[in-house]
């Protein structure tokens, strides 16, 4: 990501009135990158928050819709079909449909939207990336998690684990989901918009962590256990999101960040799977319940 220069003008030259809206040209940086005009830092992490807040709370809405929906299906939804449409009504519509909604009001059309996005078949040296980015998520969590341990911290438990554990035959549908909707999802609006949209106005740095807290901090609502068991969760799963970031930053193509969150939860998943299946639940390690979906 590069750091777009200051100002927002309409195509006739006037400053545009609204909250962040921005000419969806990209005008060319030095180094021959595309960058758009993001106004001030505080209006960056205005419009920041208000997107990182608001894709949990259609989220929620979304899950009352299809309570609704269970309530009025005779004999009720399968579990299967249930999980199916809090997917896409929780992950689709709440985070990605926020994420083009948003860029679409901004007056961005199909192609700045992808460009916008950085939205691109990943390279091998990028496969590569994701891969390595996996090993150093996994090496961090695992040494956060010894820690957490040691001190004897209390961690909350994932709704997503939970149900996981309770009905493992539905561990298959989120293993493909994690690639298919949670990852994409997800990513396109934490990184490619919320730290897209700190990126048009603040430093790499700020924008990554910044980005990353709200990505960590909206997993509350989907955490069961006391307020300091949610808080230190919600700690670990920041180490993910940082790298999340860090990556999308380095590449600046959505499509990775979006493998590699993929990968990351398909892998805790299938681990999941492997242990519910042959241990008791209650010996599951801590790490399992750190599942960023």
């Amino acid at each position: 990501m590069t750091d777009p220069s200051s100002g927002d003008l309409t195509p006739d030259g006037g400053v545009r009135d609204e909250f962040d809206e921005v000419d969806p040209d990209p005008v060319s940086d030095d180094a021959g990158g595309s960058e758009r005009a993001g106004g001030s830092p505080g209006r960056a992490v205005a419009a920041a928050l208000l997107l990182g807040v608001l894709g949990p709370v259609i989220a929620l809405a979304s899950g009352v819709a299809v309570f609704a929906i269970d309530a009025v299906v005779e004999g009720g939804l399968s579990l299967t079909a249930n999980v199916v449409l809090t997917l896409i009504f929780g992950q689709y519509v709440a985070f990605g449909g926020l994420a083009v909604g948003y860029l679409a009001w901004r007056g961005f059309d199909r192609e700045g939207i992808v460009s916008y996005l950085g939205v691109r078949v990943p390279s091998l040296k990028e496969v590569g990336i994701v891969l390595g980015s996996w090993v150093v998520i996994l090496i961090l969590i695992l040494v956060v998690s010894s820690i957490v341990q040691l001190l004897g911290t209390e961690t909350a438990s994932n709704q997503s684990a939970e149900l996981a554990m309770g009905n493992p035959a539905i561990i298959p549908l989120f293993i493909a989901a994690s690639f298919l909707v949670i990852g994409p999802c997800e990513e396109i609006l934490y990184r490619g918009v919320v730290q897209g949209r700190l990126r048009e106005s603040l430093p790499a740095a700020p924008s990554i962590l910044l980005s990353a807290a709200i990505f960590a901090t909206i997993h509350v609502m989907a955490l069961t256990g006391g307020l300091s068991a949610r808080l230190t969760t919600v700690s670990i799963l920041f180490v993910p999101s940082l790298v999340f970031g860090a990556v999308y930053e380095y590449t600046e193509n959505l499509v990775v960040p979006a493998l590699l969150h993929g990968l990351h939860n398909a892998v805790l998943f299938t681990a999941l799977y492997v242990t519910v299946t042959q241990v008791d639940p209650s010996e599951l390690p801590a790490v399992l319940g750190f599942l960023p979906v």
